[in-house]
């Protein structure tokens, strides 16, 4: 994904528009049009303008990959995560950590009554 596909999804999940961005940031407006339509790159400087406004990485930005790919449902959680305030996302991350201790008992459950069929069949 390119930085202007980025920074257009950071803006659309953070329900920010672009006049605000540039104003926020002291940044023309048109520089940022032009940032999204892929017209021109941001310096350094700027970059590390951007990530610290919407509390991501360069490297998310940059759409740099460490090797490890994500599925777009893994893209979209954390698109989800990084849009919310910083309150917010400590409950976020204990309601995805009921779900997986939810989900390891209903595997728990599933294995006993597998379990249980074959003891009673032998």
């Amino acid at each position: 994904m390119k930085f202007g596909e980025i920074l257009r999804e950071l803006l659309e999940d953070n329900d920010i528009t672009q006049k605000q961005l540039a104003t926020d940031l002291n940044i023309a407006a048109t520089t940022i049009g032009n940032y999204i339509r892929g017209m021109r790159e941001p310096d350094f400087e700027i970059l590390k303008l951007f990530a610290a406004y919407f509390n991501v990485t360069t490297d998310y930005l940059l759409d740099f990959q460490s090797g490890i790919e994500k599925d777009h449902s893994e893209e979209e959680l954390l698109r989800l995560y990084r849009s919310l305030p910083t309150d917010k996302k400590e409950l976020f991350l204990e309601q995805g950590k009921l779900l997986v201790r939810l989900n390891l008992k209903e595997d728990v459950k599933s294995s006993k009554s597998t379990l249980q069929g074959k003891n009673n069949v032998g």
